[in-house]
């Protein structure tokens, strides 16, 4: 293995399953030891070293915290310095410092949402591992808060996907409950926001309440029923595979499949990003 200190000496040693991973790495900020094995590799032990081999190369770094009750909780890997190097290069950003790179590590793993951010992550993480068992399944998007946002502007959902199955397509808008937002004065105005992008003439998509429990789930469909509006909204709990029939709409009584929820792409308007010059873009 090559020294740590110049980037283009690495370059030999990066397969394209590695710059998968620098990619998801640069969206998605941070993953743990299984969502890189669920995603990405068939053996958990050939995980364990690439990742440590791309950690000795300073292209990732890693850090875990003490579990309470004794023991650690897995490694959290993330963009290390060249890591960061690289995707700047590839997307033409400015190159970062080392003490830029230090410095958002040390944010991240500080970061008092991190647990929002990993429970986030699994759901797109179980949706990949989901397709990689299931030929006609695909995530066909995922997207970040931070790339949701920029991309519609009306809403702040936590994620936002397309997954496929055959030829059917659903778009979603995932909401991770982690139980820390009041459900009524928090939770529920969220869906004021996707109402007005739907006003907007952009997608209809569903929006997915992800809850900690199936307690917290029903008092949130408690106060949905109430409400009159035209913004589809489904519920599950985070212990299944979000691709199977785990959803419940509000106001059903039998839960559904993912594929199987209503979805709108919009209308071709300049602001849905759904659409290049009139052509819905996957």
């Amino acid at each position: 293995m090559p020294q740590s200190s110049g980037l283009l000496a690495i370059y030999p040693h990066i397969t394209s399953r590695d710059r998968r991973l620098l990619q998801l790495l640069d969206d998605h900020h941070v993953l743990t030891t299984d969502h890189v094995h669920r995603m990405l590799f068939h053996a958990r032990r050939t995980c364990q070293i690439r990742l440590g081999e791309l950690g000795a190369l300073g292209l990732l770094e890693r850090f875990r915290f003490a579990r309470d009750g004794g023991g650690s909780q897995p490694w959290h890997w993330t963009l290390g310095h060249h890591g960061h190097r690289f995707q700047a290069a590839a997307h033409n950003r400015p190159e970062p410092t080392l003490r830029t790179s230090r410095q958002s590590v040390q944010r991240l793993s500080a970061n008092p949402h991190l647990t929002h951010l990993l429970t986030t992550n699994e759901f797109f993480v179980r949706l990949t591992a989901h397709a990689r068992q299931h030929p006609e399944a695909r995530l066909d998007r995922w997207w970040s808060e931070t790339t949701t946002t920029q991309q519609f502007r009306t809403i702040t959902a936590d994620g936002h996907g397309l997954w496929s199955v055959a030829d059917a397509t659903v778009g979603l808008f995932l909401e991770t409950d982690t139980g820390t937002e009041p459900l009524r004065s928090r939770v529920v105005t969220k869906l004021d926001r996707y109402a007005k992008l739907i006003r907007r003439a952009g997608p209809r998509y569903p929006v997915l309440f992800w809850l900690n429990n199936e307690q917290r789930e029903e008092h949130l469909h408690q106060l949905l029923r109430s409400r009159h509006g035209d913004v589809p909204v489904a519920t599950a709990t985070h212990n299944a595979d979000p691709a199977e029939a785990i959803w419940l709409p509000v106001g059903a009584t039998s839960r559904v499949r993912l594929i199987e929820l209503p979805s709108d792409h919009g209308q071709p308007v300049a602001d849905n990003p759904n659409y290049d010059d009139g052509v819905f873009v996957p």
